[in-house]
């Protein structure tokens, strides 16, 4: 089973891959099969409308996480890798103004947005908690062609015939290629690294390697953290509050410039990395909940975990180079894909515990790699990370990536440093394997209520009194 790194850290727009980028791409999906021949059209039938509806996850939480606008955009053809995030507003408000939809290459199709796009809470489709129903009309208000998408985690989007065919599979992920180390497993991945002699890297290298030439896989790693590192930069040059209406005001600027003070002033400091960590993540997240350009690691959500690890890396290790940098992305992709295809990276499907839970995870085998973990004490400082985010419900305040979004992928960081310096110290030796922490996290999503699951109807989302 191969997942590419490039299927774990995808670059697109905030608040949320699976609530975001995941509609906006199911719907430039549907415009493709609209103007294909790969559908019964009926003789002399021509698109005149279209239609959409959001369900389960996306129907409870769309409006806080921007899923009605990601599905207007995608309608309009743009995608999550290239969409202006300073033009999104416009570009809806326009659509909704004009009550047509222009997407490049079709004909103009009438679209309201408010009568065309409907959140429906009541009618959930059976095959993931984040579905979506989209529908070709005549002018004459017949139905033409009607598909049904789910977006199960991390920008990841199939149809329900290739739901159907994951699932038969056994797990739910994509398609596998044939690679030279395929590990499904964590036990398969060490098996493999004994026999080969290679680091974790190294194989996921030689996977990837197979797809693309080295040359290509670098610029690609690179681009990465390139947008990640970019990121950062910009929330921690931003302030002010963040859209949505819990007036929550960005707070990574101000810490930042408080830190830089201690920095320069040599002032002692015992949590100096952890705060560092802790603003780094919240740079990302505060950019993320803005409809900000991040990179899914593995989802937007989660998306502060990986960069805040990989910097703080660079800030406190002088050995960091370019080099670790894509090791580590590389490690943190093999055990993201893992995860996902044992279990899942969706809030909606099993609390975040899949989403922070499986970023800290990924950060944790990274950093424990760059700093010389054998392959043994890598799998155990992903093990200690998801260990202990089992049972992590996902309840966003509004169904906002905001509270407690923000705080929750800064604590994933430091727990993340904490797991690597852990396993580090250690032989690899360790009493619970990965395979049974990725396996527990499983049985806990499907255990978990349905209010606890990005739904935004128990927990924090319920109990905190907006003022």
């Amino acid at each position: 089973m191969f997942l590419s790194v490039f299927d774990l850290f995808k670059i697109g727009i905030g608040p949320s891959s699976s609530h975001t980028m995941g509609p906006m791409t199911a719907a430039r999906r549907f415009l493709d099969e609209v103007a294909g021949n790969d559908w019964p059209r009926p003789a002399g039938a021509v698109v005149d409308r279209l239609g959409a509806s959001l369900h389960g996850s996306l129907a409870y939480t769309g409006i806080g996480h921007g899923s009605d606008r990601a599905v207007v955009l995608g309608l309009a053809g743009e995608t999550p890798q290239t969409v202006d995030p300073d033009r999104t507003e416009a570009i809806v408000a326009r659509i909704t103004a004009e009550k047509r939809i222009s997407p490049p290459g079709h004909p103009s199709y009438r679209f309201d947005p408010r009568t065309d796009l409907v959140l429906d809470k009541k009618t959930p489709l059976t095959g993931h908690a984040n579905g979506m129903t989209f529908y070709a009309y005549d002018a004459g208000g017949r139905l033409l062609l009607k598909r049904i998408y789910y977006s199960i985690g991390g920008g990841f989007v199939v149809s329900e015939e290739e739901l159907q065919r994951m699932k038969a599979r056994g797990s739910v992920t994509t398609e596998g290629k044939k690679v030279p180390y395929p590990f499904r497993t964590a036990a398969d991945m060490l098996a493999m690294a004994a026999k080969s002699g290679l680091s974790i890297a190294d194989m996921k290298r030689v996977n990837e390697e197979t797809q693309q030439t080295r040359e290509e896989l670098d610029a690609g790693l690179d681009a990465i953290w390139t947008a990640m590192t970019g990121c950062i930069d910009r929330g921690l040059s931003q302030e002010g509050i963040m859209p949505g209406g819990l007036k929550v005001r960005r707070r990574a600027r101000q810490l930042h410039d408080r830190l830089q003070e201690q920095w320069q002033q040599n002032r002692p400091n015992p949590l100096l990395a952890n705060d560092w960590l802790s603003i780094y993540a919240m740079a990302v997240n505060e950019e993320n909940a803005a409809g900000g350009r991040v990179v899914t690691a593995p989802t937007n959500g989660a998306a502060g975990v990986v960069p805040a690890v990989l910097r703080y890396w660079l800030h406190f290790h002088p050995e960091a180079d370019q080099a670790s940098i894509r090791d580590f992305l590389l490690t943190a992709a093999a055990i993201g894909g893992i995860i996902k295809t044992n279990a899942s990276i969706s809030g909606a499907e099993v609390g975040c515990q899949g989403e922070v839970g499986s970023a800290s995870a990924m950060a944790a085998a990274g950093l424990c790699a760059v700093m010389g973990g054998m392959p043994e004490q890598v799998e155990n400082a992903a093990e200690i990370a998801l260990e202990h985010h089992l049972g992590m419900t996902c309840d966003p305040v509004g169904g906002l990536v905001q509270v407690p979004c923000i705080e929750r992928n800064a604590l994933g960081a430091v727990k993340a440093v904490t797991a690597a310096s852990l396993a580090i110290k250690g032989d690899g030796k360790h009493f619970v394997p990965l395979d049974a922490a990725v396996e527990t996290m499983r049985q806990t999503g499907m255990d978990m209520s349905e209010k606890y699951k990005e739904t935004s109807l128990g927990g924090l989302a319920v109990n905190v009194v907006e003022c």
